[in-house]
């Protein structure tokens, strides 16, 4: 295999993961803080994709259209928070899946009311179209690049944001001891309501980002949301580190598997067969890889015991 395409491959896959790491952080800081199984995360990933879809069409401008996408879906995040999921967090897991379930047909059916059912198209920025060359030959898309530029300093951000600032000692403190918190005089219902937001904004911006390469449709979250709870089990839950390392995990075993794996088999059998097998275990990988790291470590790489 040429070391070129290895290359290319190793940076759709982490292009792959830093986008999935901006879906899997909100989702860890709401179920790590909040104990909130949110299945609705994705629909506010579609959110963010179709305000910023509506916005580059209105205006022309990609960054009107990330600024609005980022809005919206926080804006939408803390909506729901204050009117659903307040009331959800002394209720169990299967309350939360029920209400969250019915927030993904809600937020399906009225997108599809507001945009049709027909899939949108967000176009990249001309500044950011067209290849770029890297050291060694390499001929990359410009505008994939800066994604993985991009998400590595959201991620910077937010790690600075949880470790440094007043705002995350309070989230990580409402991750540890949320009564202990409200006794102290913090409003522990603003500070879920800022992280509920935080986590949809993420997500938003996220699916705004991967707009532009892929068609924005009415439910273009739910697979998404699939691979983001992979990754909060992989890294562990609460741990934006360990939702930024199982991203690049997953986004590299999935990428790399669905193009190596085929080429691997044709060394061993025919090119029909290569391809069936090789496909069906690229599929697998990843739930592979999270099976073996929870049978290593039961709590994820990052996570910490009960």
């Amino acid at each position: 295999m040429s070391p070129i395409l290895i290359a290319e491959q190793v940076l759709n896959g982490l292009q792959s993961g830093v986008m999935l790491f901006l879906m899997a952080a909100g989702l860890t800081l709401i179920f790590g803080v909040m104990g909130l199984i949110n299945l609705a995360h994705g629909s506010l990933y579609m959110v963010g994709a179709f305000a910023a879809a509506a916005v580059a069409g209105a205006t022309g401008s990609f960054g009107l259209a990330l600024v609005a996408a980022l809005v919206a879906a926080a804006l939408a995040g803390a909506l729901i928070e204050l009117v659903v999921i307040r009331r959800l967090y002394d209720k169990d897991h299967l309350d939360q899946v029920l209400a969250t379930f019915a927030l993904i047909l809600i937020l399906s059916e009225g997108t599809r009311w507001l945009f049709g059912s027909f899939p949108l198209y967000l176009d990249i920025p001309a500044a950011l179209s067209g290849p770029v060359t890297l050291p060694g030959g390499i001929r990359y898309p410009l505008y994939r690049l800066v994604l993985i530029l991009a998400g590595l300093g959201i991620a910077g951000g937010l790690g600075l944001l949880i470790s440094r600032t007043r705002l995350g000692m309070r989230i990580r403190a409402g991750e540890n001891d949320r009564e202990m918190v409200a006794a102290l005089g913090i409003d522990i219902s603003r500070l879920y309501t800022l992280v509920f937001a935080l986590g949809a904004g993420l997500a938003g911006l996220a699916g705004a980002l991967v707009g532009a390469i892929q068609s924005v449709q009415v439910g273009m979250g739910e697979p998404v949301l699939i691979l983001a709870f992979v990754v909060i089990v992989i890294g562990g839950i609460g741990s934006i580190k360990g939702a930024l390392i199982g991203a690049l995990l997953v986004g590299l075993t999935d990428t790399l598997g669905g193009v190596f794996l085929p080429e691997l088999f044709k060394l061993v059998t025919d090119p029909a067969t290569a391809t069936s097998v090789g496909s069906s275990l690229a599929s697998m990988a990843i739930y592979i890889l999270m099976g073996a790291i929870l049978i290593w470590r039961p709590t994820g790489l990052f996570g910490r015991a009960a």
